[in-house]
């Protein structure tokens, strides 16, 4: 997809701030990431307005139709998140920097109080981003650089809408706020991979089931949701094989570290060139065509590998217990740190 498109699509991936302690954190580290990006969102919390003073009526309409939907009807947690509006002078919200070793999917983590390792950092400004992307280049490191729209303060504050938001479309507002939510309703701390997994899979079922009820299946909105999921899904499955390919590189002990780097140069731009003759054969648009030009790295390979899982358990689960997503939620919050792997104790809530 073009470079404006493809930026959009990440912005879909939500970034954790940790700010719930930043009164005590301001007053005794002044000059710490924590307060520093705590202070920038804390400026925009105090500069947001109800949402009813944007003055338009059918973007407010929507929202509420949506925040009702998610709370009344699958089961999320009851909050004021998006009732309030900020107006932005750009597009997004922050820009989040994720690394990785460059010969393996080894993910580069950071740690935050309370939310525990994340493997991302975000910035409020692109400049502050780029010298974090310099610093883990140092350490011979993958780095990547997206732009995000929207995160979760997992119910420490009321999270708000954002200008830019008001010109997505309702099939996207209502993933990314449903996808949010999620966070605000469970969070297994250390359980990154599974928070990320489960946000994303409701968050596009919800969607769906939004759009269904809203507009009907035989609506131009319907349809053309599935048609931006059906592209959507399919540039996923051929990102996942390329990682793949990759996976199988770098898991062979019998070449050097050297040796993979140059083969997996070799492998990203052969799977370009597929990529480009299988073009018209995966995609029914052209929004995708800017991947051919994007310096594709591991950091960059493995966001996919974090928010989309590869063995369809999700999807398995959910069409095994009927297709029931508020008690797939249901069950989601029975899940707590200490049960074991949280997957084991969805299926187990879910199937019981």
């Amino acid at each position: 997809m073009n470079a404006k498109n493809r930026r959009r699509r990440q912005s879909i991936l939500p970034v954790i701030l940790m700010t719930a302690a930043l009164p005590a954190l301001c007053g005794l580290f002044s000059g710490c990431y924590t307060a520093t990006q705590g202070l920038i969102m804390l400026g925009y919390l105090n500069q947001a307005v109800p949402l009813e003073k944007t003055g338009d009526e059918a973007f407010i309409r929507l929202v509420n139709d949506i925040r009702l939907y998610a709370t009344n009807e699958l089961g999320l947690s009851e909050s004021r998140n998006y009732t309030k509006f900020v107006e932005l002078d750009r597009d997004y919200l922050a820009a989040v920097v994720s690394a990785s070793a460059k010969d393996s999917f080894r993910r580069h983590e950071w740690n935050y109080p309370i939310v525990g390792k994340m493997p991302y950092k975000g910035f409020f400004d692109i400049k502050d981003a780029r010298k974090e992307r310099a610093k883990l280049e140092k350490k011979d490191l993958d780095v990547w650089i997206r732009s995000v729209d929207a995160f979760s303060t997992l119910g420490w504050f009321r999270d708000p809408l954002y200008s830019y938001m008001r010109h997505y479309s309702p099939a996207r507002l209502a993933d990314l706020i449903i996808h949010e939510l999620v966070h605000a309703t469970v969070f297994i701390k250390g359980q990154v991979q599974f928070n990320e997994e489960l946000a994303e899979f409701i968050g596009s079922e919800g969607a769906r089931l939004f759009m269904e009820k809203r507009y009907g299946r035989e609506s131009d909105e319907y349809r053309e949701m599935l048609l931006s999921s059906e592209n959507s899904n399919n540039y996923v499955t051929f990102i996942q094989e390329l990682i793949a390919e990759l996976d199988v590189l770098y898991s062979d002990s019998s070449i050097t570290a050297a040796e993979k780097l140059q083969k997996k140069e070799l492998i990203i731009n052969t799977a370009k060139e597929r990529f480009n003759s299988e073009y018209e054969s995966r995609f029914s648009n052209d929004n995708y065509r800017g991947f051919l030009e994007l310096p594709v790295n591991n950091a960059y390979l493995e966001l996919f590998r974090l928010y989309y899982t590869d063995d369809n358990f999700y999807a398995d689960l959910y069409e095994s217990s009927g297709e029931n997503l508020p008690a797939l939620i249901a069950a989601a919050k029975t899940i707590t740190k200490k049960g074991g792997n949280p997957r084991t104790q969805l299926e187990n809530a879910l199937l019981k």
